[in-house]
């Protein structure tokens, strides 16, 4: 199946995750981390999904799943046991519309979970479009090795130096040769060591030359 690749902003949106075991606590923890206001709905409730309910950090509802629960849901994850619950789940959401991920079965999602790397404000996707998640898993762990924490501070800096850019209202061209410059130029290798004098430097000489 080919899926279409997106970030989504779910900050303040509201998720519902059914289940709370060990993977309805994964799911509501990622959740979390993204700025969701999160429910979770479930007759047996795991100690970290009770903790943070207990923290209310999340709605916790302990009753079955009712199809009203997906109401007001922007993104629904269905982390039962019960594979007929599962199915149910699934068939309500896309009666209303509604984009349904269900644990561990890829043929009744709307969307699957990438494998992620984060350095900052850096991310790194892998998926397998729901093949082999073992396989994202080792991948992740290979990039995980490549792309070190100097990559978030590099991303920083990057961010700082385009919007300095786009204030001048430069060429966008001319935007792309200077970070193309800045790269080849070692930029990345600069930001490992913390050699500022060399970063500032090369920021130096490339941008008071803007039309390199």
């Amino acid at each position: 199946m080919k899926y279409y690749p997106v970030n989504l902003n779910i900050r303040d949106r509201c998720c519902l995750v059914v289940g709370a075991g060990p993977v309805g606590a994964r799911k509501t923890n990622v959740l979390l981390s993204c700025g969701a206001d999160v429910t979770v709905v479930s007759l047996e409730v795991s100690s970290p999904v009770s903790r943070l309910a207990a923290e209310e950090r999340i709605v916790l509802k302990r009753r079955p799943y009712q199809n009203s629960d997906i109401d007001t849901a922007f993104l629904i994850f269905a982390a039962t046991e019960n594979a007929e619950l599962n199915q149910r789940i699934y068939e309500d959401a896309r009666i209303q519309g509604k984009l349904c991920n269900i644990a561990d079965h890829p043929e009744l999602c709307d969307f699957t979970l990438p494998a992620v790397i984060e350095r900052g404000d850096l991310m790194i996707t892998v998926s397998t479009s729901g093949k082999s998640p073992a396989y994202a898993r080792w991948i992740r762990q290979q990039l995980e090795a490549q792309f070190g924490p100097e990559h978030a501070e590099l991303l920083q800096l990057l961010g700082g130096i385009r919007k300095k850019l786009r204030q001048q209202a430069g060429d966008t061209e001319a935007q792309r040769r200077i970070f193309e410059h800045l790269m080849d130029h070692g930029l990345l290798e600069y930001v490992k060591d913390n050699d500022r004098q060399h970063i500032d430097a090369l920021l130096a000489s490339v941008l008071e030359n803007e039309n390199m």
